[in-house]
């Protein structure tokens, strides 16, 4: 059984981050930490403080929210100083999942990042969620994310049903994804259809998008930035753009898209190839 951390432990522990940190030497904080072997080698430990550098991220509060996240929660968990989780329980993630930690220009380090989950969050692999992001997951809703791929700033989840986002997808920033009317009207003839939102693997989404319920992307396809979408599309490796979104172009093809999350690492505004 694992044992919790005292007042007296942490405190050393705090200190000797301080002297990591004041003195800029990864190999001090190899020999004090303990944690699990996901984490605890020289290189990732040394890429985790420049990537909280590059993005004005505590170093100190990432490290010590993520032994609290892995000794109470058993979750590998990355969080800038300024995201608020509730409902870290209905986390399922075997992977590590980093939240606010990347750096985009246009983000500052007091920008908020809110998760209200009170429904599920299954996330199959490493992930990264954007400082700003919004979740509000109902009671009883999913939302489940693939392998690879990640979500940018700004970007707002309101699910009280289902969404599922496919392996390798790239979701831009000021994004909303919504599957609930919240105040309904009926008319004669209302079809009562699947409220749930469905996006394929190896799909684009660019700034700015609003997807709504009942929505079916296909693999490969390419949202443009600012298209409103409802409904069920069909044709693979489109571009789907508009208000009301249409199909505006097939067969295209993404050389920079083969890695999403090295793509994002090079460039977080990546063009159409």
């Amino acid at each position: 059984m694992k044992s919790i951390p005292d007042q007296n432990s942490l405190r050393l522990f705090l200190e000797r981050i301080r002297l990591f940190h004041e003195k800029s030497n990864a190999i001090l904080l190899v020999k004090f930490l303990h944690l699990n072997p996901q984490i605890h080698c020289m290189k990732s430990l040394i890429d985790l403080y420049k990537t909280c550098r590059e993005s004005d991220t505590s170093f100190i509060i990432v490290i010590f929210r993520l032994i609290i996240c892995k000794v109470f929660y058993h979750k590998i968990l990355l969080l800038h100083q300024r995201v608020r989780l509730r409902g870290i329980k209905n986390i399922n993630a075997p992977e590590r999942i980093a939240i606010g930690t990347e750096y985009v220009g246009f983000m500052h380090r007091t920008d908020k990042t809110y998760l209200n989950l009170k429904g599920t969050l299954s996330i199959k692999g490493k992930y990264n969620i954007g400082r700003g992001c919004r979740f509000d997951i109902g009671k009883d809703a999913m939302v489940t994310i693939g392998r690879g791929g990640y979500m940018n700033c700004n970007t707002t989840l309101i699910i009280m049903h289902s969404l599922t986002i496919g392996d390798d997808c790239a979701i831009s920033w000021n994004c909303q994804f919504l599957d609930e009317d919240f105040h309904e009207i009926d008319y004669p003839g209302k079809k009562m259809d699947d409220a749930s939102i469905v996006i394929g693997n190896r799909v684009w989404v660019g700034c700015g998008v609003k997807i709504y319920k009942g929505t079916v992307i296909p693999d490969g396809c390419v949202i443009a930035s600012d298209a409103v979408v409802r409904g069920v599309f069909t044709v693979e490796n489109a571009i789907i753009g508009g208000n009301p979104a249409k199909v505006i172009k097939e067969g295209i093809t993404r050389s920079w898209f083969e890695n999403p999350r090295e793509t994002f690492v090079r460039n977080p505004y990546p063009r159409i190839g």
